[in-house]
């Protein structure tokens, strides 16, 4: 009988939290989304923007469906352990290969093919292991027959733009990621995912969230050696690590908690579209935002040598990596405030979109005045929005009670 039960997946329970497995796994893929910053650094022009933004989606779109995986079964015990560590080590290749992900050499390796082979690699392992799982789950079977045509429909451009290179390289992957990812909201629409265990579901995503908000901090504090002068090279440091703070305290303070509660609420036959739209449009976004912040704070940090220090404006690229991705993340987080709990308020939208229009003032400032702005304004939200909590949780205390249900 042990040799049958280490064969046969083992479901998971309603009370079952991530493991330290799972978290191992996604420390391999927080590494592939920090060297995305790696990536976008070398020349961080418009184009490259735009295709670190390609490959941030593959990145997180190739992931969530292992977030499914460990909601239905265990992922550290026995084959799905086996698979997992496979994908991993595709996971691992894709983030060696990321800086050159547009460069085709005459070297040992091609790098944007390797990446796009290892990228499928780590999908079809996905859907090996889910149709194994839907043996005994015919809901699942009927989810997987729609899932799995646009996922391997999208490998075709993949391998294609990894063959062409150059702009037909940008154009055919992000066909692959219309197809995927539009392909994959059309099917779940249809066919939804089943969420077994909300508490390892949520609790999932927001780590990854938060090791990508370390990680990304860490990544940008690993600048040039020799920064000059030291003061503002201290005084760019913890302006970035402030900003993180609030980044961090805007979803983990006081919203995570409440979005798990909320999901917890939801019926069962409609739990798997509220969590998949909540964790699938809001958190992807969340993830990008704070990549975006890591690639401007690092930009900042960069420039501040004796040359530079003072002189030169930050300019458009760097201004749009630190402000646009702090505007990203502070509007999908309404995304995901509204769809978990319900309710935004108009305050809350201007609020957000402050930074795009701090932008062009941003971007006109020396590099450290672009960053203090912008952390002026972080603090400024974080505080906002903790009034804003404290009036939801004094109306919902205030609230009369439902009378309960014969």
């Amino acid at each position: 009988m042990r040799g049958i039960s280490g064969v046969r997946p083992v479901p998971v329970a309603q009370a079952h939290r991530t493991t330290m497995f799972e978290i191992f796994f996604d420390l391999v893929f927080v590494f592939a989304l920090t060297r995305v910053i790696t990536f976008m650094a070398g020349s961080p022009g418009a184009l490259t923007l735009a295709q670190g933004l390609i490959l941030l989606l593959l990145l997180l779109y190739s992931w969530g469906p292992y977030t499914w995986v460990g909601n239905l079964v265990r992922a550290d015990v026995g084959l799905v352990r086996a698979a997992t560590l496979v994908a991993m080590a595709a996971v691992f290749v894709v983030a060696l290969v990321m800086p050159d992900a547009w460069t085709q050499g005459p070297g040992l390796v091609d790098a944007p093919l390797a990446l796009a082979v290892a990228y499928v690699v780590g999908r079809a392992v996905q859907l090996v292991v889910l149709f194994w799982v839907s043996t005994t789950d015919q809901p699942l079977r009927s989810t997987l027959r729609f899932f799995v045509v646009p996922v391997v429909l999208a490998w075709f451009p993949l391998i294609g733009g990894a063959l062409v290179g150059g702009a037909g390289q940008t154009a055919l992957w992000t066909v692959a990621l219309l197809v995927d990812i539009g392909g994959a909201r059309i099917a779940s629409a249809f066919r939804p995912w089943q969420v077994h265990s909300v508490g390892h579901f949520t609790e999932r995503f927001g780590l990854v969230l938060i090791i990508a908000l370390g990680e990304s901090l860490i990544s940008a504090g690993a600048g040039p050696r020799t920064m000059a002068p030291v003061s503002a090279a201290v005084a760019a440091a913890l302006l970035g690590l402030t900003s993180t703070v609030c980044l961090w305290w805007l979803y983990f303070d006081r919203l995570a908690p409440a979005a798990r509660e909320a999901v917890s609420n939801v019926p069962d036959d409609r739990r798997g579209d509220v969590a998949g739209d909540a964790y699938g449009l809001g958190h992807s976004p969340l993830i990008i935002g704070a990549i975006y912040v890591a690639l401007g704070i690092e930009e900042v940090i960069g420039r501040l040598t004796e040359e530079s220090a003072h002189a030169e404006p930050l300019g458009w690229e760097a201004a749009t990596a630190l402000y646009g991705g702090a505007a990203v993340y502070l509007l999908s987080r309404l995304v995901f405030r509204r769809l978990t709990l319900g309710t935004t308020y108009p305050t809350q939208v201007v609020v957000a979109v402050l930074p795009l229009v701090l932008l062009p003032v941003g971007r006109s400032l020396p590099p450290l005045a672009a960053l203090a702005l912008l952390t002026v304004l972080l603090v400024g939200v974080t505080c906002f929005e903790r009034r804003v909590d404290r009036r939801d949780e004094r109306t919902e205390a205030a609230r009369p009670p439902q009378p309960e249900e014969s």
